[in-house]
């Protein structure tokens, strides 16, 4: 008992609460139940809503309740289920209230293949019904960036490696380390960090997170989900480059662009300058060819029309128009003429018309008019009384008189 004295005495008669506490002090200073790990299988479990996690963890011949505080609970990089294989570990103690044994667990593993990768599997499975995987999101990178923004561990081989294959591949690119963790539960944060400062400033066109090879434990940051939905968010395109061949990351899978290594993702994402130059040259030389064949073709066209009359002889045109306006001012003389002659003889016609209703002219042939005092034309004898004067119109003159008697 390690000097302990338990808080029951050597009574015969003791209440339920004291042999429970009893018997929890006896438990409570055995060493090997203080910090103990049990596998087994989970059965009856309840994710409560305070956050602490019931279950029963059970093999072929016995069962062993167990209870995992919030505390420890949020610290699980998997969500426990019936069934699953497991390995818990915590310490043996007694619930006094009900009087029965229990486990008060601190962590919790998926037995087999790891709490690891089991957590690994199930944000994957999350993330790709988002679509967060989803190809149509992902950014075209920019052919020939001029910088690139590299968030990574300051020191080390990988931030080395990629300046230098910079240096060789594309000089003229302005490489911007932004220095972050990239290992242990700090990296995570640290590189959302990096991610948000490039987008915000936009000092780049292109950013690489990555780092060099490692454990899976070691490449653990670069499957937190909060850093893949900033991934995803990033406005400017993102290349992850975790060191590792064969496995992935939750990063690699969210980024615009997986490349294996550091090293790669700046080969990927830089032109080489030889290749560029041998591009620019072969566009040179198509362009050259292109601009001699149009050269040829202009000055062929431009030959064509030298030799036609209107530039060999721009005189006989001015003469052709000569002659069509000297010919076109006969024709309108002529026409002129005509029209001129017709209306002179349209005019006489009319004139003869209008002299033969001229009053004036049926005078001349004998007539007269009479007018009484008004100078009416008087159309009946009723139309003058006795003693009132008319005038008589003749064709030299007129006669006055005054009407006598009827």
């Amino acid at each position: 008992m390690n000097g302990l004295e338990p808080t029951v005495s050597a009574r015969k008669t003791v209440t339920v609460t004291q042999l429970n506490n009893f018997i929890k002090d006896i438990m409570d200073n055995v060493a090997p139940l203080r910090d103990i790990s049990v596998k087994g299988e989970i059965s009856n479990i309840t994710l409560h809503r305070t956050g602490h996690i019931y279950l029963t963890v059970k093999d072929e011949g016995a069962l062993l309740k167990a209870v995992m505080f919030r505390g420890d609970a949020e610290k699980l990089s998997f969500t426990p289920k019936n069934g699953d294989k497991i390995i818990i570990t915590g310490r043996i103690s007694v619930f006094v209230r009900d009087g029965v044994y229990q486990m008060y667990a601190s962590s919790m593993e998926l037995d087999g293949v790891g709490s690891l990768y089991a957590a690994f599997e199930q944000l994957k499975a999350k993330l790709a019904e988002e679509g967060l995987f989803d190809e149509s999101h992902k950014k075209r990178l920019p052919p020939v960036p001029w910088s690139i923004g590299v968030i990574t561990a300051p020191t080390g081989a990988a931030v080395r490696d990629m300046i230098n294959i910079s240096g060789r591949r594309f000089p003229g690119c302005e490489i911007v380390l932004y220095p972050s963790l990239v290992q242990g539960p700090d990296a995570a944060p640290n590189i959302i960090k990096g991610i948000e400062y490039f987008n915000r400033t936009r000092r780049v066109e292109l950013i690489i997170v990555g780092r060099g090879g490692g454990s899976i434990e070691d490449l653990w940051a670069f499957n937190d989900e909060n850093l893949a939905r900033a991934i995803y968010a990033s406005e400017l395109p993102v290349i992850s480059a975790v060191g590792h061949e064969t496995d992935f990351t939750i990063a690699d899978f969210v980024a615009d662009l997986r490349a294996p290594t550091p090293s790669a993702a700046m080969e990927l994402a830089l032109p080489d300058t030889g290749e560029l130059m041998r591009k620019f040259g072969n566009v040179k030389t198509r362009l050259s060819a292109l601009l001699s064949r149009r050269l040829e073709s202009e000055q062929k066209l431009l030959r064509i029309l030298s030799e036609r009359r209107v530039f060999a002889a721009p005189e006989t045109i001015y003469q052709d128009k000569q002659l069509e306006i000297s010919r076109l001012g006969d024709m309108l003389e002529k026409a002129l003429s005509g029209a001129l002659e017709s209306k002179r003889k349209e005019t006489r016609s009319l004139g003869q018309l209008l002299a033969s209703y001229d009053p004036l002219g049926v005078l001349k042939r004998g007539y007269s008019v009479a007018y009484d005092k008004n100078g009416r034309i008087i159309k009946s004898e009723s139309e003058v009384k006795t003693g009132e004067e008319f005038s008589v119109k003749l064709a030299n003159g007129a006669i006055r008189g005054v009407r006598t008697e009827k």
